[in-house]
């Protein structure tokens, strides 16, 4: 290991507009002790240039070309060029609180191996934040002041990509970026979920996500909702899914549709029910649509919910807890 003791990893890949905001936050760091990998992966604009223009001025800034082509390539480069103990990534279009650094190693430091530091995350933009990006940050939030992250990890991605930080040896446990699955942020949280790995609960907002029409997670395939459906899928069946239990799915809407189709394809038996009047007794791919109060005529079951709307949700959740099921054992929310 090098005398630096955190590695952050940045690809970057025309944000010439945003990098030298990003750059400058990670200099400004009240923590000193760090390195960057910065990996190029084939910009087109000036970003490569801006990069070389900050590593001729800080030697703890390295410039590296992707030796494949897109982030999870990128990610791969910048990690086997890396040499400190801990471990973050961090994105080119985005900036760090001036304390993030020192807050998140300090936690690791407290905590020792098997966990994750993290911290609270807040949106920008220049033309305003939606709503789904702001109620995706209240969700994340609340999830991390608690460092319950885990606790529904089936709805969307627990641990936000760029405000991680973890031992070296706790990420090689968890398979580093090994994996081909995108999106590989949702990836990697559910591998640090299988390895055990805990979260750190903070209050600490420590990393400001910019949004942009082009940004890579707007316009990137790799991050269509089908996407996140598999890995969520992938995971379930591997680490949570108990063979002995009957399985439920609990939704025919899209999604509910979707995943359906999933399961008959790889021939697994699962009964299909909602609280939907107008779909009970449906036949749906040569499946009867049951109501959702069958589930009491089953033993230990495994509900997975993919019900969109909101009150739906808050109603099947309290049906389901007051019938003694527990999240993540019991209950999956996939929405």
């Amino acid at each position: 290991m090098n005398k630096s003791s955190i590695s952050i990893l940045i690809p970057f890949k025309n944000t010439q507009e945003f990098l030298p905001d990003c750059i400058k936050s990670i200099i400004d760091q009240t923590y000193e002790d760090w390195e960057i990998l910065a990996v190029n992966d084939h910009s087109t604009d000036n970003s490569l240039d801006i990069m070389y223009s900050y590593a001729q001025k800080d030697t703890r800034i390295k410039v590296l070309k992707n030796e494949g082509k897109g982030i999870i390539e990128a990610l791969r480069t910048a990690y086997s060029h890396s040499q400190s103990t801990y471990i973050t990534r961090m994105d080119s279009d985005d900036v760090m609180s001036p304390n993030k650094l020192e807050t998140m190693v300090n936690s690791l430091k407290n905590y020792g191996q098997g966990y994750v530091a993290l911290g609270k995350v807040k949106y920008f933009s220049k033309e305003g934040v939606g709503d789904g990006y702001k109620s995706y940050e209240k969700w994340l939030n609340g999830l991390t002041e608690k460092g319950l992250n885990y606790s529904e990890i089936y709805k969307e991605c627990v641990i936000p990509s760029p405000c991680w930080m973890v031992d070296r040896k706790d990420l090689e446990k968890a398979g580093s970026f090994s994996s081909n699955r995108y999106p590989e942020d949702y990836d990697l949280a559910f591998r640090f979920y299988e390895q055990g790995l805990k979260c750190i609960p903070t209050n600490e907002l420590l990393h400001y996500w910019r949004d942009y029409g082009h940004r890579t997670s707007r316009t990137s395939e790799h991050y269509a909702q089908n996407y996140f459906l598999d890995i969520k899928l992938h995971y379930f069946l591997k680490l949570d899914h108990d063979n002995q239990s009957p399985l439920v799915l609990w939704g025919a809407g899209s999604k509910g549709k979707t995943l359906a189709k999933k399961l008959l394809k790889k021939d697994i038996a699962f009964t299909w029910v909602c609280n939907n009047s107008n779909k009970i007794g449906l036949d749906i791919y040569d499946k009867k649509m049951d109501h959702y109060l069958g589930i009491n005529k089953l033993q230990n079951a495994q509900i997975i919910i993919t019900v969109a709307n909101k009150e739906a949700q808050e109603f099947i959740k309290d049906y389901l807890l007051a019938q003694g099921k527990k999240t993540v054992q019991d209950i999956f929310f996939f929405c």
